[in-house]
């Protein structure tokens, strides 16, 4: 996936969600993924919370992960709108417990659980231009994943060029702890999930594709999505 005002390779975000260059390091609210739209038709479906989630229990959610390769620092929830903290939802749904739904319209990632509900976690998605949607599913997975720019946007950001080689794994890297990796086809679509450290960006359409979640969100969603899990990316 390709990213754009900063560094991008995997998919992140723009000005918010893609990673960007700065003192150095990418900036992650830079990360834009600049690769053609899918597109495919999906379903349609609805979610509605059940109940809310006090301050104290999102401060034991989204607190720090020490234990990690990179310990991850506790999320600013003052940067984040409770409504996109990580919570179950009653979610009509006929697709099979484990499908990953995004909904950019509403800046949402599902989760199905089969049993008439769903996790639900917010998101950063695509801005406008980038938006799409379709069919896919995870080609692959990876933990603290080397970031290398894709030649487009060395083209536009000749500062990305020192990252051809790739970027290791890291908390400067714009793909962060995890990546789900999205395919069509068996070939690599450029759009991923990844997981982002900036709360701001969540809940705003500012990659050129790609859906960013919250470094612990992705932490709870990617050992429970193994290879294969369908996703379905929906209309905006």
């Amino acid at each position: 996936m390709i990213m754009d005002d900063g560094i991008a390779g995997a998919g992140e975000m723009d000005k918010v969600a893609r990673p960007g260059l700065r003192a150095g390091l990418l900036d992650r609210r830079s990360f834009l993924f600049g690769s053609a739209a899918v597109g495919m038709s999906a379903l349609g479906l609805a979610g509605c919370a059940t109940d809310g989630m006090s301050l104290a229990e999102a401060e034991k959610i989204y607190g720090p992960v020490p234990d990690e390769k990179f310990p991850v620092p506790a999320v600013n929830l003052g940067k984040l709108d409770s409504k996109y903290y990580r919570r179950r939802v009653r979610y009509d749904s006929k697709e099979a417990a484990g499908t990953i739904i995004i909904d950019p319209g509403k800046h949402y990632v599902y989760r199905i659980e089969g049993d008439g509900s769903a996790t639900r976690y917010g998101a950063n998605v695509g801005r406008a231009g980038f938006l799409w949607s379709g069919e896919a599913y995870v080609g692959r997975k990876a933990e603290w994943a080397t970031w290398t720019p894709p030649k487009e946007m060395m083209a536009r950001q000749p500062e990305a060029r020192k990252y051809a080689g790739g970027m290791p794994g890291g908390l400067g890297n714009p793909l962060g702890a995890r990546t789900l990796y999205l395919y069509q086809n068996g070939a690599y679509t450029l759009y991923t999930i990844y997981s982002t450290s900036v709360p701001q960006s969540i809940g705003t359409g500012v990659t050129s594709g790609c859906t960013g979640l919250l470094t612990q969100d992705m932490l709870d969603l990617y050992p429970r999505t193994p290879v294969k899990t369908k996703v379905i990316v929906l209309p905006a």
